[in-house]
């Protein structure tokens, strides 16, 4: 398996599962711990979720409501993107140039916080994504 710059697995474009959970088994050391996680809490609040992988990145969305959340490897941190985090309450902390899109870093040291991460994905599972499948 091949790593991109900053760590990120390079995982061809693909739909379901299975493309995902290539992508989260490349993901090196603690950089996989956090993704491992995401998919887990991801997996428990939205059941019926839809997974992809796009641009080297894995998608998760609604089926006929679009994309809501998606993750990458840097260096020092792993980017979790909120497609429509200007839309929840209280915002993820990390600004986009994207007007509805909103960032969470996770670095190697951080605690998560499972009760906001469930909060977020709740809310974001329930608002309207972004592009179509």
């Amino acid at each position: 398996m091949k790593l991109l710059s900053g760590g990120n697995p390079q995982i061809p474009k693909g739909d379901g599962d299975g493309p995902v959970q290539a992508y989260l088994a490349a993901m090196p050391d603690w950089k996989g711990v956090i993704g491992r996680h995401l998919d887990d809490l991801i997996n428990e609040i939205v059941p019926d979720v839809r997974k992809a992988v796009r641009w080297n990145s894995p998608f998760y969305g609604i089926e006929g409501n679009g994309w809501f959340l998606s993750f990458h490897c840097f260096t020092t941190y792993v980017k979790v993107t909120w497609l429509n985090g200007s839309l929840m309450e209280p915002l993820p902390p990390e600004e986009s140039k994207h007007e509805h899109v909103r960032y969470l870093n996770l670095s190697e040291n951080d605690e998560m916080d499972d009760e906001q991460l469930r909060d977020w994905i709740r809310q974001a599972a329930d608002l309207p994504g972004e592009d179509t499948f």
